[in-house]
């Protein structure tokens, strides 16, 4: 390990953050935490005294990512400025004290219940040992330090933290905790700072939005949260990301159907549709209820687009489940999907499931479901076509062409809408909500000009 007991004065500071968008949060929290004591935050790690990084462990892709980085990372102990590398996050909470000895270029470790002790790490006053990692159960919901945001415009809300479902194939309880709903007050008070600070569209996360409030002692929903903000908000966009199919109710869909700027975006994981993978996978509905769900939806909510993730190649998955997965597809036919191949590992209650699916098999299921859902996805776009949509201006790539995203589209998981302008024409701006006449689609991603 490193020569924790050198004490650091604040200097540059760099945070590498990886994974999903709730762990952004968690590092935009510690971000905020060392700017307020002093620390320097830099875009170059070769110019940093301490680097962090905030690691994922979801599945084994994101275990190698996280592992690349921190070796990468590391080198600049040789090469930069570096003088304390801190790792934080769900690496270390998955894979506890033994992540020691298997990276000994990391002076510390941080478990998901210990972002608040990030400045202590940074400077080398926890003197702790090598791991801090305090059970998340026990870590109350409370307010944190102004956020060190990465976008101007648009911003990740967190509502609750953990989760107190038991899905076979997931270990997010097990690294986050049971589900912790933040008090009302909390997210809304973030909310007015973040749309007085220009914010143009906030994305309410959690382990499972559409559960927010069941865990609190006084009767509060996501129904309720999403009309308080809605009335906060103005003309800022509120989305809600990561819902469940169990939990969303009526109410939610009716409150996003009262609100414009509410968005008519419905992020619902469901997995699979097949009655026997669903049981295994620990999800309690069916295919009907699934059904009956989505058409509820479309029926109330004109012009609401659906987003939802699959799982293919999970033991015992048959040819016959496979396609029954597909033929769900064909009939919903989901404006966004996500597709992904199971992901084994011995501390899963999926691993000791019989029929585990050969890589190969999976891997064909992964490219037959996805291109079919090229198809349908372009099918849907082109519906779009001669129709006005306002859109979010995030970028610039050249002269007269812009990139963002409608009220359809949600960062960094959907596609993107191509904003051209004319010279002499209407313009436009990054963080910009404009008016774009959609002329043409590709597969994933809308074209348009300004109108």
């Amino acid at each position: 390990m490193g020569d924790t007991e050198i004490l650091l004065r604040p200097m540059d500071l760099y945070i590498e953050s990886l994974g999903c968008a709730r762990n952004q949060v968690d590092s935009e929290n510690m971000a905020g935490q060392l700017r307020q004591a002093g620390w320097s935050l830099t875009r170059d790690p070769a110019d940093a005294v301490v680097i962090v990084v905030n690691t994922c462990s979801f599945v084994e892709s994101a275990i190698n990512e996280s592992i690349d980085t921190i070796l990468e990372l590391a080198r600049y102990k040789k090469t930069g400025h570096c003088r304390r590398l801190v790792v934080a996050g769900c690496l270390p909470e998955r894979f506890r004290e033994a992540i020691a000895d298997a990276l000994p270029e990391v002076d510390q470790f941080l478990g998901t219940g210990a972002f608040s002790r990030i400045v202590e790490a940074a400077t080398g006053e926890l003197g702790l040992g090598a791991c801090l990692l305090p059970d998340p159960d026990r870590i109350a919901m409370c307010q944190t330090a102004a956020r060190e945001r990465i976008a101007s415009h648009t911003a990740y809300l967190k509502i609750a933290e953990g989760c107190s479902r038991h899905c076979t194939y997931c270990i997010i309880p097990r690294l986050r905790g049971c589900q912790k709903s933040r008090p009302m007050d909390h997210i809304l008070a973030e909310a007015r700072e973040l749309v007085a600070g220009g914010v143009k569209e906030l994305n309410l996360v959690a382990q499972d939005t559409t559960y927010y409030g069941h865990d609190l002692n006084e009767s509060k929903s996501l129904d309720t949260l999403l009309t308080r903000l809605a009335e906060v908000a103005g003309e800022t966009w509120i989305r809600f990301l990561y819902g469940h199919p169990e939990s969303i109710t009526d109410g939610v869909i009716e409150t996003v159907a009262a609100h414009p700027n509410l968005c008519a975006y419905f992020d619902l994981p469901v997995q699979h549709a097949a009655a026997s993978v669903l049981k295994k996978m620990g999800r309690d509905y069916d295919k009907q209820q699934l059904l009956d769900l989505f058409q509820r939806i479309r029926s109330r909510v004109p012009g609401a687009v659906i987003r939802t993730t699959l799982i293919v190649g999970f033991p015992g998955e048959t040819d016959i489940d496979f396609q029954e997965l597909m033929e769900f597809v064909e009939h919903v036919r989901f404006d966004h999907l996500g597709v992904f191949t199971y992901s084994d590992a011995e501390d899963l209650p999926a691993h000791h499931l019989p029929g585990h699916i050969a890589k190969k098999v999976a891997q064909f299921r992964y490219d037959t479901l996805m291109a079919r859902q090229m198809a349908i996805s372009a099918d849907n776009l082109s519906s779009l076509v001669g129709k006005t949509l306002p859109v979010l201006i995030e970028a610039s790539s050249e002269p007269h062409l812009y990139e963002g995203r409608s009220m359809l589209q949600a960062p960094e998981v959907d596609g993107i809408t191509f904003v051209k302008t004319q010279p002499g024409g209407p313009t436009t701006t990054i963080g910009e909500i404009a008016s774009v006449s959609i002329t043409d689609t590709l597969s994933y991603d809308l074209i348009g000009r300004v109108i």
